[in-house]
């Protein structure tokens, strides 16, 4: 019997459901994201999918899900109330933060409000000092103050966070041990179980918004379990991770600080797993939904990852000098730089009089004009389909009808006319202007990470990446772009191409030349161990259990560090060697030099990933929709700027492009729409994906 793997993807306009089949069959649904109530809306679309199929719940072997909720608590600030124990002297080291200014110049900038008001951080009197001694020992009684305290505010979660904890525990274990005895159904996020590592402020933010989202993410997995329960789908549910692996539910509420930024990883896992099986190098993702725009790169077939991130700090500008606007996570992440240009960014003229994209947006409710559901104001999407490049009858495999003749009146009262232009020369100033948005984006991953993008190719998908892809990359001087078969829901496929990962690490401080090399093999030992035994109760033991080794490493006096793969292996003198050489590198592509082979390195945390393999994950290699193929509408006017102007484009089906063919052309799909300019040639690979190279 056929069995089935769903991937779930929820965005800010739609929900995206994948089921892949055991034999290769591919079942798709998008359907509009209800804020309200995720869970129930992904069992409701389940159901329609089941009902459209003919499928039961019993057929489904796995659910692999993106969600939002955990992000969204911090954006809305409805996470749980949340108390803080800390080291006397160090009540405030929330709200004192890095001092790190995300605007410059910007003396009005306030910072945002801590997630622990200051009543509900207690603190206790204790010392350890660096190296794990204990100066000044924790007293029971006083330990149990805070704790009273906590309790008797109706606190909802409790963060522990002591000083030097990451070097010996004891204080906080045993503060751990009284929330426990007191309350014992208490969400407690413990930093030396969360995060055992340097950096005051990093460590106590990331014990915070761990217990600040917990009871969000706990009640969210419940009701989605139930509601599958219910409706007779016992299948298990896994979550992505912000750093782009997999983690059971159970782990998930236990550290939901792993899953914040659940929902874009999985779009750069599939472009990961695509770009292996096609031998491309390196890319550049490109993920354009309807809310925002996010950029990744691909290097090598490894994803780039950040040790850090903040999340709350609204859209992510993408510049690694620009930090400290929101509450920072020093988790990691896929290293993504965002921007708010979706197809529901609204379009609008500032004060100055000049033409402005989002990041206000208009959601799936009311939507952008052209959706005729109450939108007033002009956004990208009704841009694109007032520039021919979208079809009015098409949206969404035709379930959604647009009305483009109030797309125009609207767009022509609010934007061409204040201008002084025409429509198509207003509309397709901004479809400019979003597409010049994006590709900061895609410069903040790639020319500020020390990478030419010209020597990518950008990977687009998202219902208005393809859209967007051609123009973007001719403008940043690329040659080539990839677009993966259903590309508008291809964060649900990356779901599917994803294994389990469970990442642990330790600070563990020493000049490289000087350590003792047994040392730092027991500490790398241990963290394996833990990694082992986490992924044998998940059932992941042998060939399907694997670790992988890195190292955060800095020459000696530096305040920041940068991650190299540390290969398998004994810690000997030879590998000490290869790591400062790896290191190196990484320092000269990074930042464009480095220093001379006499300069100490510091080894600084050890880190550890654990994988489980999971069975039928990766790109398949059979796949067949069971969406038929419509016939291709006819030929369309479709605008491309100024010097060009309107073109008789035609409109083709995928398939077609298995004779290559050169542009302008626009391919039309359920969930996307691809534009290929004049001077661009398009063709299909064996895999299915529109491969267009650009002239």
């Amino acid at each position: 019997m056929t069995s089935y793997r769903i991937g779930v993807d929820i965005g800010g306009t739609f929900t995206d459901i994948v089921l892949l089949g055991s034999d290769g069959t591919i079942h798709t649904k998008k359907i509009s994201s209800s804020v309200g109530d995720y869970a129930s809306a992904i069992v409701e679309g389940l159901g329609e999918v089941f009902g459209e199929a003919g499928l039961d719940g019993g057929m489904v072997q796995e659910i692999l899900h993106g969600t939002t909720v955990a992000g969204n608590a911090i954006l809305e600030y409805k996470g749980a109330r949340v108390g803080l124990i800390t080291t006397r002297g160090f009540r405030d080291v929330l709200e004192i933060r890095t001092l790190r200014m995300p605007r410059l110049y910007d003396m009005g900038w306030i910072k945002p409000a801590p997630l622990v008001e200051r009543y509900l951080r207690m603190v206790v009197d204790e010392r350890i000092d660096a190296h794990g001694a204990i100066e000044r020992a924790l007293d029971p009684k006083d330990a149990g103050r805070a704790v009273d305290a906590l309790l008797a505010e109706k606190v909802e979660a409790i963060a522990v966070c002591l000083l030097n904890s990451f070097t010996n525990p004891a204080h906080e274990l045993m503060i751990a041990g009284l929330i426990r005895n007191k309350a014992p159904a208490m969400p407690t996020s413990i930093s030396c179980e969360v995060l055992p590592e340097i950096k005051e402020y990093e460590r106590t933010s990331t014990t915070v918004v761990n217990a600040y989202v917990m009871p969000i993410v706990a009640r969210y997995l419940r009701a989605l379990r139930k509601g599958l329960d219910e409706a007779g789908v016992p299948a298990r549910l896994l979550l992505m991770q912000s750093n782009g692996g997999l983690t059971t539910d159970t782990a998930a509420a236990e550290r939901p600080m792993n899953i914040i930024e659940s929902g874009p990883a999985g779009g750069v896992v599939g472009a990961q797993a695509v770009a292996r099986a096609t031998k491309l190098p390196r890319i550049i993702t490109f993920d354009m939904g309807g809310t925002t725009a996010k950029a990744s790169m691909v290097e090598d077939g490894e994803v780039t990852r950040a040790a850090e991130y903040s999340v709350g700090a609204g859209i992510m500008i993408g510049s690694r000098l620009l930090t400290g606007a929101g509450y920072t996570l020093k988790v990691p992440a896929i290293d993504l730089a965002e921007v708010g240009a979706g197809g529901g960014s609204h379009v609008w003229i500032d004060a100055g009089g000049a033409l402005q994209i989002g990041p206000q947006s208009a959601g799936a409710v009311p939507g952008p004009v052209c959706y005729d559901k109450g939108g007033s104001v002009p956004t990208v999407t009704d841009a694109n389909v007032l520039l021919g490049y979208i079809n009015p009858n098409h949206l969404v495999g035709g379930a959604l009808k647009l009305n483009a003749e109030q797309a125009r009146r609207i767009f022509a009262l609010m934007i061409a006319e204040p201008l002084g232009m025409t429509v198509e020369q207003a509309a397709h100033g901004a479809h400019q202007i979003a597409a010049s948005n994006m590709i900061r984006a895609i410069k903040a991953i790639s020319t500020e990470r020390g990478r030419d993008p010209r020597e990518f190719a950008l990977f687009a998908f998202g219902g208005n990446g393809p859209l967007f892809a051609c123009g973007m990359a001719s403008a940043l001087g690329m040659k080539q772009v990839v677009v993966p078969p259903s590309a508008g829901l291809f964060s649900s496929f990356g779901l599917l191409y994803a294994d389990i990962e469970h990442h642990y690490s330790r600070t563990f401080r020493r000049l490289l030349r000087k350590a003792d090399l047994q040392q730092v093999q027991r500490a790398w030992d241990a963290l394996a161990d833990q990694a082992m035994g986490q992924l044998a109760v998940e059932g992941f033991t042998g060939g399907s259990a694997r670790l992988r080794r890195s190292a955060a490493l800095h020459y000696h006096g530096q305040s920041f560090e940068l991650t190299v793969p540390v290969p398998d292996g004994r810690i000997d003198q030879a590998m000490v060697e290869q790591l400062e050489e790896a290191f190196g590198r990484e320092h000269e592509k990074t930042y464009g030099h480095r220093a001379g082979a006499e300069e100490p390195v510091e080894l600084v945390s050890i880190r550890i990933v654990g994988q489980g393999l999971r069975e039928g994950a990766g790109v398949a290699q059979r796949v067949r929709s069971s969406r038929a193929e419509p016939e291709a509408p006819a030929p369309r006017p479709a605008y491309f700027g100024a010097d060009i102007g309107w073109l008789e484009t035609p409109v083709l089906r995928r398939s077609d492009l298995s004779t290559p063919r050169a542009g302008p052309l626009i391919i039309e799909e359920y969930d996307a729409t691809c534009v290929i300019p004049p001077q661009a040639r398009a063709g299909l690979d064996p895999g299915g994906d529109i491969v267009i190279e650009i002239a």
